[in-house]
């Protein structure tokens, strides 16, 4: 194998020589750096984080936002949640009903708390994906009533503030949707008028914000003068691949398109890896019940940016584009630092999942920087390196090597494949660490919740992960014996949606591997004769998807029937029959699966047997509703074999 050294001992022979690139400020500064980012929604992505045990949980937020120690954000984008599925779960909305707010649902509020306990400078954006139903007044069109839709959002801008002493730096219209003229002129005017004059709206106009442009701006973009920024871009599996991606991207977004902000979908992989995109957080965290995470490369390739500049500092205008593959840029805070961070990712190991990569060619390559300007007088410049290994798997990460001497205001580097280097008169940065995590281990096979709870910190039971409507915790003061604190299902109206929601309201627990298994849940119908309850196992489907979600669904309604299909949509019925429930009436379900059969229990005694079930062979286990509508649940327990 060809070493470093050697390759460029033969480039040398070959006569290949140093090409040189200026970094000079004398000509003036490029655009107005706004900082690297993390998005937690989009949906539910960072469902499964608030359920970790301390102190791992702290260690995983230290790695996303305690400054000069992991990934060190500059910004956290959140969803805004609607009620709705948003890509891998729904995110409950601070109003599920008009008039009745209630700002401590969901984690999302948790989250930027803890980013800012990190970093108190860090910028916080909201975007809704999607609306409760009386938001749309019965439409699936949110822009109809932009008082109302405005209100709405402005008063998650308030209940941040009054509730969780937060001040949101920028708010966004509707996540990829078309934006409305009429719509962006109410939100603005609302803000101004409630005193929120601070506040930046995103969207075309003012704040020009795209998503994956494959490192371009279109042209009409770039006339307007106005801010650009790749508000969600990445979304690509954290291996060293998506490592070479986000490396690529956080230099040629500006160097391309003069983005000044990128901001990663998503934060942190902390939803069931089954779901859509499974694996495409900067980092995992999918196993609270065990306490394991990974520290993926994506977290070091963001630390080379987000360690040695700040929002605030500018681009210079000498970046660019290696002779020989990469690029560079640099950037200052005017008060003498400066930060060069080179990347020189080959083509076949930085596509990210989209847009499609024109191929392009990177190979080893000798570069002379020259400091002019007020960098003409700097002697010695900090390094950190990075090296992803594709051939010895042995990859460097973030390491911190000798100084640079500068001699007569410049300095050379010999930059190989697939390498980031960072070069700095910042100081402080450092690779944080902890000890070695928790082994990785499956879901616990027998699990209980009898969600039995008087203060939780969550508004959602740990492990579940509702895919359509959203299941909270609920105290039941009609009922001061066992049921007295239950689950409930909340949304009673279809959301203004985003994605595909299902028809029913489901959310799901478990290992997706399950096959056979027993699980068996106290039930309460809340809605007379149109009513009805599931219990489901083997279900393989979630996220976007989960309308066609197939599985073993166990229903009764309160018209007195049950019924088992092998579907959510119940389409496909293996079963069905009187089952004698009606609502208001505690059950108690019990459905197990063994191969290909199926069997359904009722307060105990058998209502069905030996349900026929071809497929799927595996899948998580998973309770909801037949409607959006109230319903409860109480006593869950599963048993895998």
């Amino acid at each position: 194998m060809l070493t470093h050294d050697l390759l460029f001992s033969i480039c040398c022979l070959l006569g290949c020589a140093a090409e040189f690139y200026v970094i000079d400020d004398r000509i003036g500064l490029g655009r107005e750096f706004d900082g690297i980012g993390g998005l937690s929604g989009g949906g539910a992505t960072s469902r499964l984080l608030v359920n970790y045990e301390e102190p791992y949980r702290s260690h995983i937020l230290d790695f996303l936002f305690k400054p000069n120690f992991g990934a060190s954000l500059h910004i956290l984008k959140v969803e805004i949640g609607g009620d709705a599925q948003t890509t891998d779960g729904t995110e409950p909305s601070h109003m599920h009903s008009k008039g009745e707010g209630n700002f401590f649902l969901g984690y999302e509020w948790w989250l930027m708390n803890e980013a800012k306990k990190r970093n108190p400078n860090i910028k916080l954006i909201g975007l809704p994906w999607a609306f409760p139903g009386w938001v749309g007044e019965g439409t699936q069109w949110p822009y109809f009533f932009s008082n109302v839709t405005a209100d709405y959002v402005v008063s998650w801008i308030y209940g941040a503030k009054q509730h969780h002493n937060l001040d949101i730096d920028y708010i966004g219209i509707w996540n990829e949707r078309k934006y409305d003229p009429v719509y962006i002129k109410v939100l603005r005017d609302t803000l101004d008028r409630v005193g929120y004059t601070n506040i930046a709206v995103c969207f075309f106009y003012s704040l020009y914000s795209v998503h994956y442009p494959g490192t371009k701006t279109v042209k009409e973009a770039l006339l307007t003068e106005k801010k650009l920024w790749s508000s969600e871009d990445y979304s690509t599996f954290n291996d060293d691949i998506g490592a070479g991606c986000w490396a690529r991207i956080l230099n040629q977004n500006y160097v391309n398109g003069r983005m000044t902000s990128t901001i990663s979908w998503n934060l942190i992989a902390s939803y069931y890896k089954n779901l859509s995109f499974g694996g495409d957080g900067l980092m995992t965290a999918d196993e609270p019940w065990s306490g394991h995470y990974v520290v993926e490369s994506p977290i070091w390739m963001t630390a080379h940016t987000t360690q040695f500049t700040q929002p605030g500092w500018f681009y210079l205008q000498t970046v660019g584009n290696l002779t020989h593959g990469g690029s560079y840029v640099a950037l200052t805070d005017r008060k003498g630092n400066l930060t060069i961070v080179i990347q020189t990712m080959t083509h076949s190991h930085s596509q990210c999942i989209r847009p499609p990569l024109p191929h392009f060619d990177v190979s080893p390559q000798k570069a002379t920087f020259q400091l002019k300007g007020s960098f003409a007088h700097l002697t010695d410049l900090q390094v950190w390196y990075s090296k992803l290994d594709f051939k010895t798997k042995n990859d460097t990460l973030f390491q911190r090597s000798s100084p640079i001497k500068v001699y007569n205001g410049s300095f050379t580097l010999k930059l190989d494949v697939d390498e980031v280097y960072t070069i700095t008169t910042v100081n402080t940065g450092q690779k944080g660490a902890y000890p070695e995590p928790p082994k990785s281990q499956p879901f616990p096979k027998n699990y209980s919740d009898d969600f039995t709870i008087d203060n939780p910190p969550f508004s959602e039971a740990p492990f579940f992960a509702d895919q359509t409507g959203v299941f909270e915790y609920f105290r039941n003061s009609t009922d001061n014996g066992s049921h007295a604190f239950t689950l409930r299902q909340v949304v009673t109206e279809r959301p203004v949606t985003w994605a595909r929601d299902a028809y029913q309201t489901i959310s799901i627990i478990g290992d997706y591997s399950w096959t056979d298994l027993s699980v068996s849940c106290d039930v309460l119908i809340e809605t007379p004769v149109t009513g009805g309850v599931f219990l489901a196992a083997r279900v393989d489907q979630g996220g976007e998807s989960v309308r066609e979600a197939k599985g073993v669904f166990y229903w009764i309604s309160a018209n007195g029937t049950y019924k088992v299909t092998n579907d959510i949509g119940g389409r496909r019925v293996l079963a069905e029959g009187l089952s004698g429930t009606r609502e208001g009436v505690w059950y108690t379900l019990t459905l197990r699966v063994k191969g290909y059969f199926a069997t359904g229990m009722l307060n105990g005694y058998p209502l069905w047997k030996n349900a026929v079930v071809l497929e799927p062979k595996n899948g998580w286990a998973a309770l909801g509703t037949l409607s959006f509508e109230y319903a409860q649940f109480d006593n869950f327990k599963v048993n895998a074999e």
